[in-house]
């Protein structure tokens, strides 16, 4: 049964921290638009414990949802929702716990899905990973199979900044791991450590041949980009460009067109500063860094994005939106021109946004984050 959900009129006075991001820092943001008026209807679906990502499972309609908890979901299109089986055992605590899901390409076939989670190593350190294995389904939905195929490397001993955002090239033929730099900044700048890194792999895990630092071999053979921070976002655009979307330290939340060999400048440059208010120098043209297509400052704390391609908003195909937390608690809407990007508007919910998806018929999905997490369906207004 779906619930009718107030909109908010106003966005909450306070927000909540979080160690990934802290509070907005006072000033203009590039790009930023003003609260635009909310284009479309919202049901309350379905309430889960501190949702993390969602994925329609192909040629079904169900709904599967991780929870940072450790819970693992499903929904079919009637709305029933069930525990699914084969869950890994998580490191809990901070950002750690399960995190995203993907359906591989092949899956109606293949039957393989796609996991990453934050997991307990030797003392208090502790890695994400990214596991695969069978989803099999009769009367219940279980995960069979399910083996770690890639790590983070070194182990830290943190409680943030895993990333761990998974996405597969349209061609099915090379799978990219987002990977945070786990609160340790310079490790980001360093190639003996796939931290702060966007890496791409083969479907089984190894590095994908023709990476470029594949000659250093090691870890460095699996790393596509570097300079990064906490990369909450991965996804392909309709002309097959991937792109990224990470916080920043006090300011300075950015999208970024990911190439190969490609360094992004963190800690060393950053459109925001540090925590500690020490200066971190802004991105310049001639510092040797490949800039954002857009950042911001005040942050917008993005949890995730997606670029539409649906039919119930067709103004907005090929426009990202993007689920932010923090004082913004909306969704941003951003358009693309070339290597650049503009903010057009912000439609406000009044809730932390984790997670967004499109659905099979155009719907827009999101989960609002917490431990009252909520599944909301937008639909255009009648």
């Amino acid at each position: 049964m779906t619930i009718a959900f107030r909109l908010a009129a106003v966005l909450a006075p306070t927000a909540i921290v979080i160690a990934s991001c802290s509070q907005a820092q006072t000033g203009d943001s590039p790009g930023a638009s003003p609260e635009a008026a909310t284009p479309f209807a919202i049901e309350e679906v379905a309430k889960f414990t501190q949702p993390w990502a969602m994925a329609f499972e192909p040629g079904t309609g169900n709904l599967f949802v991780t929870e940072k908890t450790g819970g693992f979901k499903m929904m079919t299109p009637a709305g029933v929702v069930s525990d699914v089986g084969g869950k890994p055992e998580t490191a809990q605590g901070g950002q750690g716990g399960l995190g995203d899901i993907v359906f591989a390409p092949d899956y109606t076939t293949s039957r393989t899905v796609y996991l990453s989670w934050a997991q307990a190593d030797e003392g208090k350190k502790r890695r994400a990973v990214v596991g695969r294995g069978k989803m099999v389904c009769g009367e219940s939905c279980a995960v069979e199979g399910l083996e770690v195929i890639w790590r983070q490397e070194p182990a830290i001993e943190s409680f943030g900044h895993f990333s761990h955002r998974i996405v597969f090239s349209p061609d099915g033929e090379y799978l990219f791991v987002t990977s945070g730099e786990r609160m340790q900044g310079m490790v980001a700048q360093s190639l003996d450590n796939n931290l702060g890194k966007v890496v791409r792999l083969l479907p089984d895990g190894t590095p994908a041949p023709g990476n470029p630092f594949a000659d250093q071999g090691g870890v460095a053979a699996e790393i596509w980009s570097y300079g990064q921070r906490n990369l909450l976002g991965i996804a392909f655009d309709a002309d097959g460009k991937l792109w990224e979307i990470e916080h920043g330290p006090k300011g300075g939340d950015e999208i970024n067109l990911v190439k190969p060999g490609q360094n992004y400048g963190w800690p060393v440059r950053s459109n925001g500063d540090d925590y500690s208010d020490a200066v971190i120098p802004d991105h310049t043209d001639d510092d040797g860094f490949t800039k954002p297509a857009i950042s911001w400052n005040p942050v917008i704390a993005p949890g995730d994005f997606i670029f539409y391609s649906g039919s119930l908003f067709p103004e907005w195909r090929g426009d990202a939106l993007i689920a932010a937390m923090q004082e913004v608690r909306a969704i941003v809407r951003v358009s693309f021109d070339g290597e650049k990007a503009t903010e057009e508007a912000r439609y406000p919910l009044g809730t932390r946004l984790r997670e967004i998806a499109q659905g099979p018929d155009g719907a827009i999905w999101v989960l609002a984050d917490g431990g009252d997490g909520r599944l909301l369906k937008l639909t255009p207004k009648q």
